[in-house]
């Protein structure tokens, strides 16, 4: 059975960093294409970022220099380093299989805010 589990979200101040992780179950992260996107509050889902299979990464404009994308292939684990966080980047971010708007997890909330 497939499934995303994401979680490391939370409260963060502007400037601060949080990991998010995606822990993929049912099939071999490291075999698809992974991405990380978001939906903020009334707004719909913005591509993050991505992994290919060959580990090469691509990220949004909002993203570049401040966040990266990694994944873990023993742990068939996905990770998100979120550095630098803006009030923009408060949303509920999601890890999807295949297609940013592929099959995704429950979603973590990340909220940036003093």
């Amino acid at each position: 059975q497939v499934q995303l589990v994401e979680s490391g979200g939370g409260l963060v101040q502007p400037g601060g960093s949080l990991r998010l992780s995606c822990a993929a179950s049912g099939f071999r992260l490291s075999s698809n294409w992974m991405y990380w996107v978001r939906q903020a509050p009334g707004k719909g889902l913005e591509w993050v970022s991505s992994i290919n299979t060959f580990g090469t990464t691509l990220y949004a404009d909002s993203a570049k220099g401040r966040f990266t994308i990694s994944r873990d292939n023993a742990l068939n684990t996905l990770y998100l380093q979120m550095n630098s966080l803006k009030s923009e980047d408060t949303a509920m971010y999601y890890c999807a299989r295949g297609d940013p708007t592929g099959p995704r997890g429950q979603g973590t909330q990340v909220t940036v805010s003093s």
